[in-house]
């Protein structure tokens, strides 16, 4: 009993000359092109492929083409199905180059057989699991959650930081921007991640309306680690606010990976 989830079976596909056997289809194609040709005749032809120089009696034919409890004139039939082979593969009985005739013993196949296997073609994956998706992303609110609160909860820490290398109105405008930044995003990123965590199908939309904002409310977050720079060092510092400017991308990337009907309705909308 074939299981649920069997990988379908690769196509064998015997080529002869100018023309190709497809054993999967049961098609047979010359150049390309389709040529028609009935089930028992196709049968006959793939049987005297598979032994190419060999004599195959009629009998042997007979019964593997026919079921033995059919009443059928198998002689006529077997005839009749070699004549259709010739005339779908333009040969001849007289002067034979695919099929020979061996009086009172069979046939047998005179052309050279290629036999190759054509695998079907992998299925889709298809897109990654929405819950992942809408996972990852409400792992970035938190992450920026984490941000805010630490921020506000080491707030002189970060002030005192601030002016050790930098002037007093450069060490006051970081600081004014770290609680405006802090008091919105908070919200904000409450507002996203209860809307990923329950599946909200305007999500998509609200965030591509809300994109510009967040784009730069997460780049102004994304030079923090040089206030670190002291303890962490200018390297670490560099590659961490790197990763940091590219988050907003990523979490762009997630929301239309998750709610792809927006793209979808838009650009139909514009065909």
């Amino acid at each position: 009993m074939a299981t649920p989830h069997a990988s379908p079976a690769p196509t064998r596909i015997a080529r002869f000359g100018v023309f190709e056997a497809n054993l999967g289809t049961g098609e047979l194609r010359k150049n390309g092109a389709r040529i028609s040709l009935q089930e028992q005749p196709f049968h006959l032809l793939v049987l005297l492929l598979g032994r190419p120089g060999d004599v195959i009696g009629r009998e042997e034919i007979t019964k593997k083409l026919w079921d033995p409890d059919v009443f059928v004139d198998f002689d006529k039939s077997l005839n009749t199905a070699v004549n259709k082979v010739r005339e779908a593969l333009g040969d001849s009985a007289t002067n034979p180059k695919y099929v020979e005739t061996l009086a009172k013993r069979g046939y047998r196949f005179l052309g050279q057989v290629v036999w190759i296997r054509e695998d079907p073609p992998k299925p889709d994956p298809g897109p990654p699991s929405r819950t992942v998706t809408r996972g990852l992303f409400g792992l970035i609110q938190i992450m920026y959650l984490i941000f805010y609160v630490e921020a506000l909860f080491y707030f002189r820490e970060i002030e005192r930081v601030a002016g050790t290398f930098l002037p007093g109105w450069a060490s006051f405008a970081i600081m004014a921007a770290t609680i405006v930044t802090a008091g919105v995003g908070i919200p904000v990123r409450c507002y996203l991640l209860s809307a990923a965590a329950f599946d909200y199908e305007l999500l998509g939309e609200k965030f591509q309306q809300l994109f510009l904002f967040i784009l730069v409310l997460d780049e102004l977050w994304g030079i923090a680690p040089f206030l670190m720079a002291q303890k962490i060092g200018f390297g670490a510092a560099f590659a961490a606010t790197c990763g940091l400017l590219y988050v907003p991308f990523s979490e762009r990337t997630l929301i239309n990976m998750a709610y792809p009907k927006l793209r979808l309705s838009r650009s139909v909308a514009l065909g």
